[in-house]
């Protein structure tokens, strides 16, 4: 019998194009994982995180104010069920897949963020990611004002003072309130979603594991198709790959979308020399 269930590829395009709001981050999270682990269920792990949100859910009054349902999700992540970042291992690529966050209780800044949007959205928090320049971040809308978390350090809520700090560690130079403010831009799931995959991407890549490569800038690619470097990069690892035709079809889109780039006029030469390959091939 011929499935109908559709790939994994093919429900994480399905997922990626709709709008940000009818998004399933944790499924389109789990779906990443799975297309290293074909057998992870990604059912089992999303009744999980439903799991998780339903013991916390039951035991908070629907008047708690959202700064006091923070302080239980902190307590209730972090504390009892020891969530905890991966610090001694960090470039583990497990660390990117909300199955095994789920699973061995720890992660980076994205999987651990991932998760406490995820629960936390569950029991009522409007909570949003936020890339901010070193590590990934959440905030809390509330009331007229907002509330900057970083779930790799156990929601640890971060002032203004501590958000120029991180900036000015990472930048140097002064940091007003208004360049914080520009920073704290709310992540749509499709960045959030890039982000992870950028990082397996760059994990791939140390450990010289080209296959996974190549298949993470697949995904990448299919969320931010007109993201010029990512389509070089696949272009030039098709080229590594020995496999011409492919690498000139991403380089000369990637001419397209960067005509004016620095690198332009060596990649145009490199095209020629492709396409005398392919032709060879014939």
């Amino acid at each position: 019998m011929i499935s109908r269930e559709p790939t994994t590829a093919a429900r994480f395009r399905d997922l990626i194009t709709r709008p940000d709001d009818e998004i399933d981050l944790a499924e389109a999270a789990l779906l990443i994982a799975k297309n290293v682990n074909a057998d992870l269920d990604v059912g089992r792990y999303l009744s999980q995180l439903e799991g998780l949100a339903l013991q916390l859910a039951q035991r908070l009054p629907d008047s708690l104010s959202d700064p006091d349902r923070i302080r239980a999700l902190n307590h209730f992540l972090f504390d009892e069920q020891g969530f905890a970042p991966n610090i001694e291992n960090y470039y583990d690529p497990r660390n990117s897949f909300l199955n095994e966050v789920l699973e061995r209780r720890v992660g980076i800044p994205i999987s651990l963020s991932i998760l406490y949007i995820e629960v936390g959205r569950r029991i009522g928090l409007p909570l949003r990611g936020v890339s901010f320049p070193g590590h990934f971040l959440v905030k809390c809308k509330v009331g007229d004002g907002v509330i900057v978390l970083d779930p790799y350090c156990r929601g640890l809520s971060l002032s203004l003072r501590d958000l120029q700090q991180r900036l000015r560690e990472i930048k140097g130079g002064e940091v007003s309130r208004a360049i914080i403010a520009g920073m704290l831009v709310s992540a749509d799931k499709k960045e959030i979603l890039a982000r992870v995959l950028r990082n397996l991407k760059a994990i791939y890549i140390e450990r010289e594991e080209q296959s996974r490569v190549l298949a993470v800038m697949e995904w990448i690619i299919a969320l931010v198709p007109a993201d010029a470097s990512e389509v070089r990069d696949r272009g030039l690892l098709y080229a590594k790959l020995e496999c011409p035709r492919a690498a000139v079809e991403d380089l000369e889109r990637y001419l397209e979308l960067a005509p004016e780039a620095e690198d332009a006029h060596e990649l145009r030469t490199r095209v020629v020399e492709l396409r005398q390959a392919a032709a060879r091939l014939n």
